[in-house]
């Protein structure tokens, strides 16, 4: 049996909505002053919403209209008193805030951690490189937009309100004028959020891929020029780009709209009551109160249905997108085998064999050194082996005793519990299938070279090899299968790709790649070693990169005089070379 892959324990799903309630409530309760304040501190600043119509309504009924232009006056300079009170209120409500913001980031750092040490420790995971963008950008992204937010909401909601308890103090009959327009474009505007929500989201990550699309281009380079893939590559980026920029445009119609309703619904109200003025005479509403509820439209409604657009759109969607990418950045696991079109279900499954090396030594002539040195290993049935060591160590060497195109000097090495070295070439090829740094391809089609090890293959079988290894991009740019091969025009990967397409199709039941996606991209070789790991049958690799390691059941570490085989966890706790070898990996730029 292969080494189990340990299960976790299913976790809630995370949403941001989820996210900011648990937290904020979390912080109110840890510090509940600061909630109070900030309610209390932004209460005091939307004072002039509800003062502002009263004031001009008594300043001319009471002065200038009075013939008192003195009353008018201290009304006025009233007016400008709560301005100062306003200013101070906003002031104090920001600094509030921070008691609420700061636990909330803090309790974000720490997910992000907690998540990013997980990744990075875990068999199947790896390094996550966005972690550092998470710690710092995005997270005083969600810091800055949550308090921001929350003022921008509580600021809405308290001058909403009280410009409407304002107005119900000079004339209810007005609020038949303001109340309906800003109840509907309300609605409105919060059915429309979800749509705003789902297209920024989008535009964000269409970014993001075309972002990783340039950035892996451009690290790709050389095996792009050489796979001869510029065209495919350049066609891929270009759709990506129209693909954001069509997603842009759909951002900008809909925030227009979303302006345009917000937009009406605060303006609406003034044209209405200017409108209904005879009205208003009629029912014996007095023209301070008239010129009083149209600064309440003008002063009040309409600055903050503008505020409330202006928060949404510069803090909550961004903090909802942000907040989901954080928490949707979990450990790295690698994609699932991929499905090929066309409904095909045909897999290899090959059979189960066990690899058991014996005190093997061996060395490259009678007096020189040994490579290997009384090496005992067992391989069980279906286990995915990886093989690590510096240059030079005895990693090819290794496989090449175990595919039996070397003796052993001392030792046993058996397939299936057979002598595989005993076998003759053609038995041999069926027990096994080895795939080198240097592949071979022969001139033929390529439907032949990848038939090679199984002529009756069907074009079911050949399609789903093509496609798990990823060699359809290649297959579609030669002209098919039925395309004539001239290896002298094949670049290394592409050679590579043919002859792990090759194998992956055969029935061999042990499959050993030495290095064989040493001339592929990161990409590319994950989703070539993640195929022959859901191919079935036994896996050993000898690892070009140690993320090739970590989708291993076991590590094998080569380093001259011992070895030592375990886990990831395993040997980072008791191989000081395999420490050695992560950091270095770790740290290096590709």
């Amino acid at each position: 049996m292969s080494t189990p892959v340990p299960t976790q324990t299913a976790k809630p799903a995370r949403t941001p909505s989820s996210a900011v309630r648990h937290a904020l409530v979390g912080a109110c309760r840890a510090n509940p002053r600061a909630a109070v304040m900030t309610v209390l501190w932004t209460a005091l600043a939307s004072v002039p919403a509800f003062l502002h119509g009263k004031v001009v309504a008594r300043a001319l009924d009471d002065g200038f209209l009075a013939g008192d232009r003195r009353t008018g006056l201290t009304w006025l300079a009233l007016l400008a008193a709560t301005a100062l009170v306003a200013a101070v209120g906003a002031g104090k409500a920001v600094k509030s805030v921070s008691g609420l913001v700061e636990p909330f980031r803090d309790h974000l750092v720490e997910f992000v951690v907690a998540e990013t040490l997980q990744s990075a420790t875990a068999p199947d995971g790896r390094p996550d490189a966005g972690a550092v963008a998470r710690l710092s950008q995005q997270i005083e992204t969600v810091r800055g937009t949550l308090g921001m937010g929350i003022l921008g909401i509580l600021a809405f909601v308290a001058g909403i309100s009280s410009s409407l308890a304002g107005q119900s103090t000079l004339s209810t009959d007005v609020l038949i004028f303001v109340v309906p327009p800003v109840v509907l474009s309300l609605a409105i505007f919060g059915c429309s959020l979800p749509t705003v929500v789902r297209r920024e989201r989008a535009l964000i990550l269409s970014g993001e891929q075309v972002a990783a699309s340039v950035t892996g281009t451009m690290e790709g380079l050389r095996d792009i020029q050489a796979a001869g893939a510029a065209e495919h590559i350049r066609t891929g980026v270009g759709d990506r780009i129209d693909e954001n920029a069509r997603l842009g445009r759909a951002v900008a119609a809909v925030t227009a709209w979303r302006l345009l309703v917000v937009g009406l619904g605060a303006r609406v109200p003034i044209v209405l009551i200017v409108l209904g003025i005879p009205w208003l005479l009629d029912r014996g509403t007095s023209p301070g109160e008239i010129a009083g509820s149209v600064t309440y439209a003008a002063a009040a409604i309409a600055p903050a249905m503008t505020a409330l657009t202006a928060c949404v759109s510069d803090s909550i969607i961004p903090l909802w997108v942000t907040l989901g990418r954080i928490l949707g950045a979990g450990p790295t696991r690698p994609a699932p085998h991929p499905v090929a079109p066309g409904g095909t279900t045909w897999r290899p499954h090959p059979a189960l064999v066990e690899v058991r090396l014996r005190k093997v030594g061996f060395a490259y002539g009678p007096t020189a050194e040994p490579v290997l040195r009384n090496l005992s290993l067992t391989v069980v049935p279906g286990e995915h082996l990886a093989v690590v060591g510096p240059s030079g160590i005895g990693k090819s060497t290794l496989v090449n005793l175990i595919c039996g195109m070397l003796r052993p000097g001392s030792g046993t090495v058996t397939v299936a519990g057979t002598d595989i070295g005993a076998l003759d070439p053609q038995t041999r090829a069926r027990v096994r299938v080895l795939i080198p740094q240097e592949a071979f391809v022969f001139s033929g089609t390529l439907g032949e070279n990848i038939r090679y090890l199984r002529p009756d293959a069907t074009p079911e079988m050949v399609e789903w090899a093509c496609y798990a290894v990823g060699l359809t991009a290649l297959r579609d740019r030669l002209g098919g299968l039925d395309a004539r091969v001239d290896p002298a025009t094949l670049s290394a990967g592409e050679r590579q790709l043919i002859a792990l397409t090759r194998a992956y199709l055969s029935a061999a039941p042990l499959a050993v790649l030495d290095e064989a996606t040493c001339h592929l991209d990161p990409s590319a070789e994950m989703m070539a070693e993640q195929a022959f790991a859901a191919r079935g049958g036994t896996l050993i690799v000898v690892a070009h990169r140690m993320s090739s390691a970590l989708r291993a059941d076991r590590i094998l570490v080569l380093d001259g005089a011992t070895a030592a085989l375990g886990t990831h966890d395993e040997l980072l706790a008791s191989s000081a070379l395999y420490r050695d070898l992560v950091g270095h990996w770790q740290g290096s730029p590709a």
